[in-house]
């Protein structure tokens, strides 16, 4: 929820006192895998206007080189592979947008996962996703995830195990090899991912994230947050480096703004986990204090907008607390809900909001499930 500047190609020297901590959102993305007769395997991404379909006659033959190694311990697709898969897919070598990355990321995944079966399998895929494509929330990583777990389960790598509301899940141990395949997958869309999107989107809940380490939070409590996309697109690779470019002329500044996040990150984590437990409206008042606290912090960092200012103007006028979410410098913004809200207050806010050209997502959550199979 009080997700920092850590997404992305982070430098270690300007985050190595910094925590986040990132939740899932209750906004999901659907992935439906259909066997078929035929020669083709297709991949439907309509968000994004992406069809493609590819004979799996040729594919052995066309990708022998591509080897991400051992289906339970994968190894990344290097740049000449990702080239190569380029190639194969009738992609321009220095098309680097995101929706075309993204079919790389499923040739490399869906090859390697079958590559030793007698056949690869005819299927198709198609993804619709509730999550705004490219405003910072994630929407790779769900993809990512949503594709490793169907692949693996369809495999035979990994065995989900029904639950009682016509869903199915995995055990952690099957979690973890959907994760690193998800992690692959990102890598090959980001470069060089912190690997908290694909954690969250396949755990669900919250975690800490911290020098490159990944810790579940097992005590979080499900927080109502209404979403703002300002629409405002940016590049988390630029609001880095002009991270780490400041932290470069000012070290000492910023070491004590990393050490002030750092203490609202574990204060954000002790209420959590009160929370968790039982309701109680001091630990609402006081969470929405640190949202207020974060989002200047990230402001001093330079990774701030107007636009999300703007909302958080807007929502503190109407009695809220809000702050930007995701790697900044446009995106998206979040405003905490208390639950005894009432629905004419969330409507005003709302309508306001709109009025101004910004889209909202009124009843949305942290810290739900991560990937789940539907039967």
């Amino acid at each position: 929820l009080l997700q920092q500047n850590t997404r992305g190609e982070s430098d270690r020297k300007t985050t190595k006192k910094m925590a986040a901590i990132a939740a899932s959102l209750n906004l999901r993305c659907h992935l439906t895998v259909k066997t078929n007769t035929g020669s083709e395997v297709s991949l439907d991404l309509p968000d994004v206007k992406v069809h493609k379909k590819f004979l799996v006659t040729s594919m052995h033959n066309d990708l022998k080189n591509i080897d991400a190694g051992a289906v339970l311990d994968p190894s990344p697709a290097s740049d000449e592979m990702i080239a190569a898969l380029k190639k194969y897919a009738g992609i321009d070598a220095g098309n680097t947008e995101t929706k075309y990355l993204a079919v790389i990321a499923f040739l490399y995944t869906y090859y390697n996962i079958f590559k030793d079966k007698s056949e690869l399998p005819v299927i198709s895929l198609h993804m619709k996703s509730e999550l705004p494509v490219g405003a910072g929330l994630g929407s790779s990583a769900a993809f990512s995830v949503c594709m490793s777990a169907s692949l693996l389960q369809l495999a035979g790598n990994i065995g989900s195990e029904k639950q009682e509301n016509g869903t199915a899940t995995w055990s952690d141990a099957d979690k973890s090899i959907i994760n690193k395949w998800a992690f692959i997958g990102e890598k090959v869309i980001h470069g060089r991912p912190s690997g908290i999107d694909n954690s969250v989107s396949t755990f669900g809940g919250a975690l800490r994230f911290q020098n490159g380490k990944i810790t579940l939070i097992n005590q979080m409590p499900t927080l109502p947050v209404m979403l703002v996309n300002t629409k405002v697109p940016r590049s988390t690779m630029v609001l880095v480096a002009g991270l780490r470019e400041k932290y470069n002329v000012y070290p000492e500044i910023f070491d004590a703004v990393f050490l002030a996040v750092e203490a609202i990150t574990r204060k954000a984590e002790d209420i959590y986990k009160s929370l968790h437990d039982h309701y109680n409206p001091d630990d609402f008042s006081k969470l929405g204090d640190l949202i207020d606290l974060n989002h200047q912090m990230l402001n001093m960092m330079g990774v701030g907008h107007a636009s999300l200012d703007h909302i958080v103007a807007v929502a503190k006028e109407h009695g809220f607390h809000s702050k930007l979410t995701g790697a900044g410098g446009g995106g998206c913004a979040f405003v905490l809900i208390p639950p005894d809200t009432v629905d004419d207050r969330l409507q005003d806010l709302r309508q306001e909001l709109e009025q101004q050209g910004l889209e909202v997502w009124p009843n949305t959550s942290v810290g739900g499930h991560g990937v789940l199979q539907h039967l």
